[in-house]
């Protein structure tokens, strides 16, 4: 897979960059022009005008005051970095501050046509091709009595202007550069800051595509970035745990699988080949029935837990007597409690409690707690089965005082093939699905299911049920 994240933004900031510098050197250096000509060309027609319409430009007819007009004019012209001139209506230039006063140096411009300058305020050119270089001129006319009697012309060498322009975009390309070096930091901040994460984080991803789960992504950031890391690596050790759990159930499945299977092959094997005599083979066939039976309950356990896991747990809700449904299981176990002289002390606080429930998954989760008490408990023992209402929620509990469950066990005998060895009780039937289904089935309900065990004094389980809205 091609990674062309930070390539891009590489290329967005160099792309930043070009396009910056070409709108300083090209769209600002315009503007800047522009702007210099308007403030300059403003000011010359306005020095201009001013001259014209004074006493100085008015008299200029008068010979003798030539020279003071020159005078005057070069200290304007001087002051203000300009050139001035003083012209005839013909053209003739009369006075020039640039080459000094001298009347017999008047140049006269053949090219002259005063039509040529009504429209704009300024010209850019070499005013009737006198000079050598572009100027900027304003032409002022003389008036007196409605009649033109000559002109003020300011003139601007344009390459100062070209210099001016310059020192201001070389300030504009000094802020750039300023700019540029100002992104160029938070990019390298957003380099350590998001990017380097960034990669750590699909390595971390690539790590656990290949099935590492035990990496650890490198990122502790109290930021977006940080709590992804974060997540990845809590995910990742779920998923670990999920792994470990899932190689254990197999393990687990395989063992009790393999165990009846094994006894199942020897004993057929020996009555086919003659070891068990025929007289014998009526005891061995029925410690296969056993295990076959075994086999049976273990894969209905394994097809329930697989319904919840798959679908979900469908629920068949109605209303019915959880006092009658605990008489009817506890008689399931007359017969065998009878062998081991157990007995059943049922403490109901009503004659009949209504629940809203899932009759045959509650007929379910009792038949799994009393054959967990009958086959811990001792002979000659007592099995305590109760129920009673309490805050709009009906609590059933099965005690008994057997083995108990050691404390480090406590929390992990709903786990699905669990087995402390107390648990798997003399006869070493169960199949550690058992207390599984009993707490799928109740968190199905949306009630709750606790265990109370002490060794040597015995184990009580307590779950909830919802009270039927419509008691009888």
């Amino acid at each position: 897979m091609k990674r062309r994240l930070y390539p891009k933004l590489i290329l967005a900031w160099i792309c930043f960059a070009v396009l910056s510098f070409v709108s300083v050197a090209g769209i600002t250096s315009s503007l800047v022009e522009k702007h210099l000509i308007k403030n300059r060309t403003e000011g010359m027609y306005r020095e201009a005008n001013v001259i014209a319409a004074g006493r100085l430009a008015q008299n200029y007819t008068e010979r003798a005051s030539l020279q003071d007009t020159y005078t005057n004019l070069l200290a304007v012209a001087s002051y203000q970095s300009m050139r001035l001139w003083l012209m005839d209506s013909n053209g003739k230039i009369l006075i020039d501050t640039a080459v000094g006063y001298d009347q017999s140096k008047i140049t006269q411009l053949d090219s002259f046509d005063p039509v040529s300058l009504s429209g704009n305020y300024y010209q850019t050119g070499r005013f009737f091709d006198y000079f050598d270089e572009d100027m900027l001129s304003v032409v002022a006319p003389i008036t007196s009595n409605y009649i033109t009697k000559g002109y003020i012309a300011v003139h601007y060498e344009k390459n100062k202007l070209e210099t001016e322009k310059n020192s201001i975009l070389n300030c504009s390309y000094i802020t750039l550069a300023m700019i540029l070096a100002l992104s160029l930091i938070v990019l390298i901040t957003f380099t350590f800051v998001v990017y380097f994460p960034i990669r750590r984080i699909i390595h971390g991803a690539d790590e656990y595509a290949a099935g590492n789960l035990n990496y650890k992504i490198p990122v502790e950031s109290n930021d977006e970035i940080g709590y992804l890391a974060a997540s990845m690596n809590y995910m990742a050790g779920e998923l670990n745990n999920s792994g470990e759990s899932q190689r254990k159930f197999i393990s687990n499945i395989s063992h009790d699988f393999r165990s009846p299977l094994t006894s199942i092959k020897g004993y057929v094997e020996a009555m086919l080949d003659g070891t068990i005599p025929p007289e014998m083979q009526e005891r061995y066939l029925n410690v296969v029935l056993s295990e076959t039976n075994r086999l049976t309950k273990l894969t209905k356990g394994l097809l329930t837990l697989n319904n919840f896991d798959d679908k979900g747990t469908y629920l068949e809700l109605a209303d019915f007597d959880i006092n009658a449904i605990i008489r009817q299981t506890v008689e399931t176990f007359r017969s065998l409690c009878w062998d081991k002289h157990i007995s059943f002390q049922l403490t109901f606080e009503e004659e009949s409690l209504y629940v809203n429930a899932d009759v045959g998954k509650i007929q379910q989760v009792l038949y799994n707690l009393i054959d967990n008490a009958v086959k811990f408990s001792h002979p000659d023992s007592l099995i305590y089965i109760s129920s009673l209402e309490k805050h709009g929620k009906v609590f059933v509990s099965v005690k008994d005082t057997g083995e108990g469950i050691a404390k480090d066990s406590l929390n992990k005998i709903w786990e699905r093939f669990y087995k402390s060895d107390p648990s798997r009780g003399k006869d070493k039937k169960g199949t550690g699905l058992g207390l599984s289904i009993v707490k799928e089935i109740i968190q199905a309900h949306g009630e709750n299911i606790n265990v109370v065990s002490t060794q040597g004094v015995g184990t009580e389980f307590t779950f909830t049920l919802p009270c039927s809205k419509n008691k009888k």
